[in-house]
């Protein structure tokens, strides 16, 4: 495989139908950082990637989301019950998705008001299970 030079990703893009809700939805829902609106573009700022809405778009039908954005947390349990006290549906609780050597992968699926999935990212360190010496 050639080496591209690419990096990490630097912005993703969400097409949405009403750009002042789904702007209410990630900043005082969600909590991500306004960085600047300009017209129907709104960019977020998710701990150096940004997130850009574009309004203006036509409402998706359910599971029609062409991909997801996962946004990684130290604490999902605790996350998953600050989101639903604002009003968030999860499709999917907090569950184990991957056991790695050094972690574990833990997700919850949700959606924003344009049917965008999304979806909340843990990777809990696993508690040494070596005997004491």
């Amino acid at each position: 495989m050639a080496d591209t030079g690419l990096g990490q990703v630097a912005q993703i893009a969400l097409h949405v139908s009403d750009t002042d809700r789904a702007e209410r939805f990630y900043k005082d829902v969600l909590g991500l950082p306004l960085l600047f609106r300009f017209g129907n573009l709104v960019f977020f700022n998710c701990n150096g990637l940004r997130l850009m809405l574009e309004g203006g778009h036509e409402p998706r039908g359910p599971g029609h989301s062409a991909f997801c954005v996962y946004f990684r947390c130290v604490d999902l349990v605790p996350m998953v019950a600050l989101l639903k006290a604002d009003g968030v549906y999860f499709e999917q609780e907090p569950h184990l998705v991957a056991k790695m050597p050094d972690h574990e992968l833990w997700m919850a699926f949700f959606r924003d008001p344009d049917n965008n999935l999304l979806a909340l990212m843990e990777e809990r360190k696993q508690l040494s299970t070596a005997p004491a010496a």
